[in-house]
């Protein structure tokens, strides 16, 4: 998320009440969980296991729960809660501003774009042209949308992202500030939800097509001529190449990577990156050549334990 404008260390840090340990003049000019942190950027941090990522970003500005050395050419914000402390930066330059009107007046549509009854289109939402968005499609807060793209019905895209943080009696959630971006040429299936980023994007690449029942989360990217089966759930943060298949009730963990052209078959659950070109099986899936090869191998294992036995009993 990039602030309205630029802003010094010293403004930010009095906002949430807290000191901080650099030069007041530091330039703060972006929030961004760790995932996609940048020069010029806020980022937090709560916890010893992960102090030394978060000081090793790129992020220029760090909100910590403990005095630390401060990096050459960064800054410091101390907060006993830095979790809460971000939340509050982020509702402060990102304030609720629910639109109640089914299209909302900040909302643009293209040229020979349909939308058809019970379409809600949120604030600074734009929709390309030669579009069509089936009956009961929401489309939240500033979601972009290309040329030639169909939504079918009752599809959510812009949804808050599921990014808590476990209190002793509750569960803290992060406030999402990003966007969804759909390219060109592609389409979605009924029921389908994509989630905004928490600080970022989603982006659902041009000529990408979805089946039903898909989930899309926080800050994944999506590559170019995609296919995606019904039931298919990817996780925050991935990456997807150009060209990759998801085949029915597949899913990819959080953070990993997939390159281009790799093909997850039915019910495969990715763990870790892939290699191109490369298809994937079973859970957790590796090649799938070598798991049929296993699956095989293991078959035949009773054959092999009876003959053993017989072979030391005679």
């Amino acid at each position: 998320m990039k602030l309205p404008s630029t802003y010094k260390l010293k403004d930010i840090a009095a906002i949430i009440n807290c000191e901080f340990d650099g030069s007041p003049d530091h330039v703060v000019t972006g929030l961004n969980e760790i995932h996609m942190v940048e020069p010029g950027d806020i980022v937090f941090v709560d916890h010893p296991k992960y102090y030394d990522k978060a000081l090793k970003s790129k992020a220029t500005t760090v909100i910590i729960n403990k005095k630390v050395e401060c990096p050459e050419g960064k800054a410091l914000i101390i907060s006993d809660d830095p979790f809460r402390d971000y939340n509050l930066l982020v509702r402060h330059f990102y304030p609720v501003n629910y639109s109640t009107k089914q299209i909302a007046d900040t909302a643009k549509v293209g040229e020979g774009t349909i939308l058809m009854p019970g379409v809600y289109l949120g604030n600074n939402v734009t929709i390309g042209k030669n579009c069509v968005i089936h009956p009961n499609v929401v489309i939240y807060d500033d979601c972009h949308i290309g040329n030639n793209v169909i939504i079918h019905a009752n599809t959510v895209i812009g949804a808050d992202g599921f990014y808590y943080k476990k209190r002793p009696h509750m569960f803290d959630k992060m406030i999402s500030c990003g966007r969804v971006i759909i390219e060109d040429d592609v389409e979605i299936g009924s029921v389908c939800a994509i989630d905004k980023g928490v600080s970022g994007d989603t982006i659902i690449g041009a000529g990408t097509k979805m089946d039903n029942h898909v989930q899309i989360a926080h800050d994944a990217h999506l590559g170019k001529m995609c296919l995606v089966a019904a039931h298919v759930a990817i996780a925050g943060v991935v990456v997807v190449e150009d060209g990759c298949t998801f085949w029915g009730q597949s899913g990819v963990r959080s953070d990993v990577h997939l390159a281009k052209g790799t093909v997850v078959l039915a019910q495969a659950g990715i763990g870790g990156d892939t290699e191109e070109g490369k298809s994937y099986f079973g859970s957790p899936a590796s090649e799938s050549r070598t798991k049929m090869r296993e699956l095989a191998a293991l078959k035949r294992l009773p054959d092999l334990l009876r003959k053993l036995d017989s072979e030391e009993n005679s």
